[in-house]
């Protein structure tokens, strides 16, 4: 089971510290996701975090800092998925300066899995969860996602909503993975929350993986 962190979109220099004191603690797939940080100040985040731990960085935007940093991977908006010939050309440069790297995208509908020709190596659906309920957000129950998750042509990794207690519910339906945000950030210490999730998992018996 991919467990994978996302990081909260506020502008925080701050955050580069937890970043690697998540890592440190287990978090094997961060994705940075800083819609409106600059390409300097991304810059001066990726720096805080050690050469060791930024291939397991999947980048949203300031794509050219992943092969600058040696990063993970990157992230395909719906607005990069557009820009069809400039995002073909990005992957094509990537693929030659990185190994085998992240290509990941989001779908936010049950029609997008149905829609989408392309292979990810994972791609994000949801938001799947309520984050006030703990129920499916409106649009999504049980048969449907189970249906989009054996008819995608990319694993599904659950977003939106997500705490451990819903890490059961994601292999049931048959997800690849499950991806944290304001799970982990709205908490007064990030790591302890991770820590929660990766005790959760261990007492379940759940593999985890990044």
């Amino acid at each position: 089971m991919r467990l994978i962190v996302i990081s909260r979109s506020k502008n925080s220099l701050e955050d580069g510290k937890i970043i690697k004191d998540l890592m440190e603690n287990g978090v094997e797939r961060f994705h940075l996701r800083k819609p409106s940080m600059s390409t300097t100040d991304m810059r001066s985040l990726l720096e805080v975090i050690p050469e060791s731990f930024r291939d397991r960085i999947v980048i949203h935007s300031h794509h050219k800092l992943a092969t600058e940093y040696n990063l993970g991977g990157i992230h395909l908006t719906g607005i990069h998925r557009k820009r069809k010939f400039s995002t073909w050309w990005r992957i094509r440069r990537l693929r030659i300066a990185i190994v085998n790297p992240i290509i990941s995208t989001s779908f936010q509908k049950l029609g997008h899995v149905y829609s989408s020709e392309k292979v990810y190596t994972y791609a994000f659906l949801g938001a799947v969860f309520d984050r006030l309920t703990g129920n499916f957000s409106t649009g999504y129950n049980a048969h449907s996602v189970a249906a989009a998750i054996k008819k995608s042509k990319s694993p599904l990794i659950a977003r939106g909503g997500i705490t451990y207690e819903h890490i059961p519910k994601c292999i049931e339906l048959g997800f690849a993975g499950a991806a944290f945000a304001s799970s982990i950030w709205d908490q007064p210490n990030p790591v302890d929350a991770w820590i929660r999730t990766l005790d959760f998992c261990k007492a379940e018996g759940i593999k985890v993986s990044g």
